[in-house]
């Protein structure tokens, strides 16, 4: 259940930027949507393996305070999202530009996701199938946040940005307060 929290939690940043694109976009069509969906989902469910190869590396050297790095990382992004919901600006139409720029914002929003593939690597988790649910949440709530965003308009981006930072911060303290009950 913890991964789908996450997921959910992860995705909030290409979220936002979808009901951002939704409120100012209000022509999209189908396959604009699903193609940024895609983008992002892609990105969200990439980052976190990339993220685990690198901690994999390290983590038989820091494996006493892994939980104390999950805790900091998980927070210090949650906070980060909750500061960067107060920068949410009306911008352009994110779709009607070329693939190079989508790139570039899939990446952007999934940085977050990366670092919590460093997490991943200091837990016991099937890296393949925590991917997936990332990227497959991602996908569904960008498509319904381009469709919200056309409908509600820019009142929830913020929100969305402010509850991922929430969970993010939520789940490390749950990491932290595990494992040091499991060694107690």
């Amino acid at each position: 259940m913890d991964i789908y929290f996450l997921a959910f939690a992860l995705a909030m940043d290409s979220v936002a930027l979808s009901l951002a694109n939704g409120a100012n976009c209000k022509d999209l069509k189908t396959f604009e949507v699903m193609k940024m969906a895609f983008m992002f989902s892609f990105f969200q469910a990439i980052m976190p393996f990339l993220g685990y190869i690198l901690g994999i590396s390290f983590v038989d050297f820091i494996s006493d305070i892994d939980h104390f790095i999950a805790f900091v990382i998980l927070v210090f992004l949650g906070i980060k999202m909750i500061r960067q919901s107060d920068e949410i600006k009306d911008g352009e139409c994110l779709v009607r530009l070329d693939n190079k720029t989508l790139i570039i914002g899939a990446f952007a929003t999934s940085i977050d996701a990366l670092a919590v593939g460093v997490t991943f690597s200091f837990a016991e988790i099937s890296i393949l199938n925590a991917c997936v649910i990332i990227g497959v949440v991602c996908f569904i709530l960008c498509v319904l946040g381009c469709y919200i965003g056309k409908y509600a308009g820019e009142i929830l981006e913020k929100k969305a940005m402010i509850l991922g930072g929430i969970i993010l911060m939520i789940i490390g303290v749950k990491i932290l307060i595990t494992h040091l009950f499991d060694v107690a």
